[in-house]
């Protein structure tokens, strides 16, 4: 199958115990964003984020050993409540699509991440743990959630 991108992807899916309009929130607006993103040990200092077709995501993730990584995406896809897709422009290449689903006062949050050949995937899951760095994502926007939720 030509379209067939499984071998260059790599998904996580997870049903967060919050509503659809505070995990849109927690995830659009760069005041809660900051908070959550990234892997463990790792902080972000965010200079823009429009969020918006063609807007601009820039920030800095400061790693737990004082590295900074530098972080430059646009957003190509935003759909209120459903769906974001953005490309992540510096290295490594990918595109993410985070879709929402609303599920009584639950959200089922699917994030893909698509590279531009399994090898490139391959490199980047070796190198930045970037699979198990997606999980731990998820995990502290979960955390970040139950905290606003209180």
């Amino acid at each position: 199958m030509e379209n067939d991108t499984t071998d260059r992807e790599i998904n996580f899916s997870r049903l967060l115990n919050a509503p659809i309009d505070l995990v849109w929130e927690v995830w659009t607006n760069p005041d809660h964003i900051k908070n959550w993103w990234g892997p463990n040990g790792f902080t972000n200092t965010i200079h823009k984020m429009e969020i918006k077709p063609e807007g601009e995501w820039n920030l800095i993730m400061h790693g737990p050993d004082g590295t900074d990584y530098d972080n430059k995406s646009i957003f190509k896809e935003v759909v209120l409540h459903q769906k974001i897709i953005y490309e992540h422009t510096s290295v490594p290449k990918f595109t993410s699509t985070i879709q929402f689903e609303s599920i009584a006062n639950q959200t089922q949050l699917h994030w893909k991440m698509l590279f531009e050949s399994k090898e490139e995937m391959i490199e980047v899951v070796k190198k930045f743990n970037a699979a198990d760095g997606l999980r731990q994502n998820v995990e502290k926007l979960e955390a970040y959630l139950k905290n606003q939720l209180k």
